[in-house]
């Protein structure tokens, strides 16, 4: 199997651009609470698995997102005042401590990382000049910016798309092992009320009544003083660490809390998603642009502290991050650690996660809508997987309880389903649905639903289903820019409706960020009573 890495190593970013990268998102107050907390649960899980799979900078990157978003900007939000609310609110700000106990652990391990790299990159410069008594020449050193940062820093990065076997197989080890591991969890005696506190966060169930319990005068101080706190801290976001610092080390960390799980008060609303034609991707990540917002996989277990400089580092003959390799991939993971570059990139410049999706997920989901595509009316479930290797796999197929009509499908019991994901913990990625009769494409429904989902996780994607049709299937994201901005300042409502903006939505299989991988095993779980 021919595929493509690269052994060079990405320029790490200081604490103080991770911060400023961390704290660069356009947040809307017009897009519902809901899917903003949701948004900060699937940062947090994306973070704790970066953290796990020891890619620190990006770890940090999304803790310190988790932190400004919960202590900054959710509160500004209109319904955040809402009474029926305040749990929810209060449910996120109370993972707060723990994350920045963990920004402050992971901030001299960032430091040394960068602090070594500026080490060797002017000890090359010395050997350079050494070598070539002419100064003026161009040293031959490149200094690679880090232009993702979840890939900086990293030893080996691996094209997903010409890796797809090896991507198979480290997805089916990874998924087994993180399942045995939560068995060992719930076998350990941990009883359940515990449990569902640790996934939670908090009880996102039966506000009103745990509200009356207390008094709103001490929830209002309560929350105000979290905010505060949490404020001072966010602020001195490039000295984390205060003084009296507790210093633990990486071995101390306890497991962290589990995210938070799927709201009362989401409502049932199911929107559809859009999309605009993606262009091809050059993979030289020299010329890739600057990555601000996307979440990434497994990276490189590479420690500049452990480096020796008693011999200068080897000088690289070439500025190019792609070095063909066609002889040690063959369905074995490099020596070193590695991880998946972008595959694509937003059309303001930000990197796209690639997506494996298993190709018979398709067929199985059509096989399930079969009854309902016979008497015209839509069915949709949801794509449901994990980061590993900073790619994203969808590794589940959830078909919740739901009410069709011919035009439009809608979810009844949309907590059930994100306290389904967070007791097993899966992401969303997306969605599908049917068009029994109609051709495939994306419906300004389907738009606004979709603008949902890839509030959440830019990567998310729509896979439309018309097997009546040619084309009979399609896998769709919103372009942003125009799509994301346009339908999320759209105030129009309907089932249909017209917008001015051309190119919303886009295709999103290659050339764009997402993959069939044959082989990737799935499941289905439906959640439907049975008639």
């Amino acid at each position: 199997m021919a595929g493509s890495s690269s052994s060079q190593i990405a320029k790490p970013m200081s604490v103080k651009e991770i911060a400023a990268t961390a704290q660069d998102f356009e947040f809307n107050p017009f897009t519902a609470l809901r899917y903003w907390l949701r948004t900060a649960d699937t940062i947090l899980r994306e973070a704790y698995i970066y953290e796990q799979e020891e890619n620190y900078q990006q770890a940090y990157l999304l803790f310190m997102r988790y932190a400004a978003l919960v202590a900054e900007r959710i509160p500004e939000h209109p319904a955040a005042r809402h009474y029926e609310n305040r749990n929810a609110l209060r449910a996120a700000q109370k993972i707060l401590p723990d994350v920045l106990d963990r920004l402050e652990l992971l901030k001299p391990k960032i430091e040394a990382r960068y602090n070594n790299w500026q080490k060797s990159l002017q000890r090359g410069r010395e050997i350079n000049a050494q070598i070539d008594s002419d100064p003026s020449r161009p040293l031959p050193v490149t200094d690679f910016a880090a232009v993702d940062p979840a890939i900086a820093g990293n030893t080996t990065t691996l094209a997903a798309a010409e890796n797809g076997e090896l991507a198979v197989k480290l997805a089916h080890e990874e998924l087994r092992r993180r399942d045995a591991r939560r068995r060992g969890t719930r076998q350990a005696g941990v009883s359940e009320e515990e449990e569902q506190e640790r996934r939670t966060a908090g009880l996102w169930d039966d506000w009103e009544a745990a509200l009356s319990k207390t008094g709103r005068n001490t929830e209002d101080d309560e929350i105000r003083q979290n905010m505060e706190a949490t404020r001072r801290r966010v602020d001195s976001s490039h000295d984390i660490v205060p003084d009296g610092a507790r210093r633990r080390s990486s071995k101390s960390i306890s497991r962290p809390p589990r995210p938070i799980s799927g709201s009362r008060n989401g409502g049932s609303e199911y929107k559809y998603p859009s999309i605009s034609k993606p262009h091809a991707l050059a993979t030289n990540a020299a010329e890739s642009p600057l990555a601000l917002n996307r979440l990434p996989p497994k990276p490189a277990k590479e420690y500049f502290e452990q480096s020796s400089y008693d011999k200068p580092p080897p000088l690289p003959e070439k500025p190019s991050m792609d070095v063909d390799d066609n002889s040690s991939l063959n369905m074995v993971a490099p020596a070193q650690p590695f991880t998946f570059r972008p595959s694509a990139y937003l059309e303001n410049g930000k990197p796209l996660r690639t997506v494996f999706l298993p190709p018979r997920l398709r067929q199985e989901f059509l096989s399930r809508a079969a009854s309902n595509t016979r008497a015209n009316l839509e069915t949709c479930g949801m794509l449901c997987g994990t980061l590993i290797s900073n790619a994203l796999f969808i590794s589940r197929l959830v078909i919740p309880e739901q009410t069709s009509t011919s035009d439009t499908c809608e979810t009844t019991n949309e907590t059930a389903i994100f306290d389904y994901c967070a007791s097993e913990d899966l992401m969303v990625l997306g969605w599908i649905h049917t068009h029994p009769t109609q051709s495939c494409f994306m419906s300004s429904r389907d738009l606004h639903t979709h603008s949902g989902y890839q509030i959440m996780m830019p990567e998310s994607i729509a896979i439309v289903c018309a097997p009546s049709k040619n084309p009979s299937w399609g896998v769709f994201r919103l372009t942003d820019p125009p799509g994301m901005p346009a339908i999320l300042n759209c105030r129009q409502t309907g089932i249909f409706h017209p917008h001015q903006e051309r190119n919303i939505y886009t295709d999103a299989l290659r050339p764009g960020h997402v993959f069939e991988a044959p082989g990737l095993e799935f499941q289905v779980v439906d959640m439907r009573p049975r008639s």
